[in-house]
């Protein structure tokens, strides 16, 4: 039953994959009028790659994580402060990735090429850490929520015993890496905003945890930084 449960969750993990690649690929290829654009397809395909990995991964590893994350983006549970912080994030995605676009067809932008270089291992750093933070907590949820139906608990193990938000963590060189990669500095400026967004968020979310969360004060007083180790 668990071995058939999961090739159910892999097949619709499959399938959500490739419909956000073919969505990310609209957002790049219809504003920049061309397919001819290596650094997008390179982008496209370390994404696919290492998004598949990370997927099948934790089909065996942690299932329960892709379940959660693949639910809807609006539920009863998550925090009503939280929901116009989520569509900000959402639409500055979308945006980051159709500025760069535009700034491909009209040339606006010079990223050399090791910067491109340096984007691209960012952005594969990036979802490994992203991988290793969803296979060490499940209740890595996309959405602000006390999961209080499935026991939820302070993680202070693997990335979470360095800073009490990898995953946000883990965004900032997302959003650097993949505007640096697809060579558009303007791009880059929405990352910065969405890393701004992000930090502020954490600090909301922090509020919701240690009123609700039983453990999570204790945890912030032993883990001292939220976002970058001897940082913040």
């Amino acid at each position: 039953m668990a071995g058939e449960r999961n090739t159910n969750l892999a097949s619709k993990l499959i399938t959500q994959i490739l419909l956000w690649f073919a969505v990310t690929a609209m957002l790049l290829f219809v504003p920049a009028g061309t397919l001819r654009w290596p650094s997008a397809w390179i982008y496209l395909a370390l994404w696919l790659l290492t998004g598949t990995w990370s997927g099948l991964v934790l089909v065996r590893q942690n299932p329960d994580i892709l379940r959660e994350r693949m639910r809807p983006l609006r539920q009863q549970a998550q925090k009503s402060w939280d929901r116009p912080v989520l569509m900000a994030i959402l639409v500055g995605w979308v945006a980051l990735h159709v500025v760069a676009g535009l700034d491909f067809r009209t040339g606006l932008s010079f990223v050399p090429r090791w910067l491109t270089v340096v984007g691209a291992v960012a952005f594969v750093f990036a979802t490994y850490i992203f991988h290793v933070v969803m296979r060490e907590n499940s209740y890595a949820s996309p959405l602000v929520k006390i999961d209080a139906e499935r026991g939820h608990k302070v993680i202070s193990t693997g990335p979470y015993a360095w800073v009490r938000h990898p995953m946000y963590g883990a965004a900032i060189p997302y959003f650097i890496g993949v505007p640096l990669l697809l060579g558009s500095w303007y791009a880059l400026a929405i990352g910065f905003l969405l890393i701004g967004i992000l930090a502020l968020r954490a600090v909301w979310e922090e509020q919701t945890l240690m009123t609700e969360l039983p453990g999570y004060t204790d945890y912030a007083q032993r883990v001292r930084y939220r976002l970058v180790p001897w940082v913040w």
